[in-house]
């Protein structure tokens, strides 16, 4: 079996970054999906933060039904992530009501009448649709999952990852957290709040809100100039951070750079794959990050977890400008990724979008 994984298309964000709502760009990616057997959605389609769900649903529709006519008779798998997690509402108040907690690799089937899954699935009559969270068994010992529980142990200072972390220490479940269940307790309650804004706050304050972390980084990073680089890389940055860490809420570093941003994910993320990879675990395929990877010039020693499982990033289908401009192609935030699992051999890295 071929599967295609494709991640944080964040279709209906406000910005107008996800790219995928474009008519030829949503031909490229329908176009790299239709040789696969199976294709999953790792995470973040949508984008539930900065519009009410029924403006994201038509923003989302045309791409729903240009793959419910692409792969006619086959799977499509939809993984919620962090902004998209009202995806998994209906299943996850399921186990509740069950007094069930979530299992590393459910996957349940979707029909047209489950909440927002269900809409999606109308827009794809001739596909099976299913849903996994929070992840599923690619094939034995590759697993997949969209890679949000990483903000809980993330050390750069997000304002997501400073949240999870204060959600963690209220919940007092943060430094422990050892399986789905655990990484839900803590976060799921957050993502609910983020979803019910979007409902009824003004677009204007979800897009600033939305677009703080990534003004931040480009400020400190000498998008505004050397002198307001210096001020907030160098002075603001580090006085926030001492004061986050005083309050029990790191431990955070000061560094914002690129480098440290990849380094502190994968090591996050490998805390992760090793509380909540499935047993016989060998490597675990995640987004979150808009970070394809591995490249061919990274240290291959980064993208393993201390317990050894080779990690992937299956990168975005979004335009992140705090790292990469129009034009800059060779950069690893570049859109476009497709990873591709055979029955055997490692993920195989495409991009649909190299021009």
């Amino acid at each position: 079996m071929r599967t295609a994984l494709v991640s944080d298309l964040h279709l209906g964000s406000i910005g107008g970054n996800d790219i995928v709502r474009e008519p030829e760009r949503r031909e490229r990616l329908v176009a790299a999906l239709e040789d696969a057997d199976r294709v999953v959605l790792l995470g973040d389609a949508l984008e539930l933060r900065q519009q009410p769900v029924a403006a994201v649903l038509e923003i989302a529709r045309p791409l729903f039904e240009a793959l419910g006519r692409a792969l006619a008779g086959r799977r499509l798998v939809i993984v919620p992530g962090n902004h998209d997690h009202g995806l998994a509402g209906p299943w996850l108040e399921r186990l509740r009501l069950d007094g069930a907690e979530p299992a590393a690799d459910a996957e349940w089937a979707v029909n047209g009448s489950e909440g927002l899954a269900g809409r999606l699935a109308q827009a794809m009559p001739e596909v099976e649709v299913t849903l996994a969270y929070p992840g599923l068994v690619l094939r034995p010992g590759v697993y997949a999952t969209h890679g949000h529980y990483l903000d809980l142990h993330l050390t750069v200072p997000r304002i997501e990852s400073v949240a999870a972390s204060a959600m963690g220490r209220l919940t007092r479940r943060g430094r422990e957290a050892r399986s789905p269940a655990d990484y839900e307790a803590i976060l799921g309650p957050m993502y609910a709040f983020y979803g019910g804004l979007a409902e009824g706050a003004p677009p204007a304050a979800l897009e600033r809100g939305g677009t703080v972390s990534r003004d931040v980084w480009a400020r400190a990073n000498g998008a505004d100039g050397r002198a307001a680089g210096f001020l907030i890389g160098r002075v603001t940055i580090p006085g926030a951070v001492a004061v986050l860490n005083a309050l029990g809420l790191g431990p955070f570093s000061s560094v914002l750079t690129g480098e440290e941003l990849r380094r502190a994910g994968l090591t996050a993320m490998g805390r992760v794959a090793d509380a909540i990879a499935p047993p016989g675990t060998t490597d675990v395929v995640f987004g979150h990050t808009h970070r394809p990877g591995p490249l061919p010039a990274d240290d291959p020693g980064e993208w393993r977890s201390s317990g050894g499982i080779r990690l992937w990033n299956s990168g975005s289908w979004f335009h992140e400008t705090a790292f990469v401009t129009d034009r800059d192609t060779g950069n690893p935030y570049w859109p476009g990724t497709v990873l591709v699992l055979d029955d055997e051999g490692p993920p195989e890295r495409r991009n649909a979008l190299p021009d």
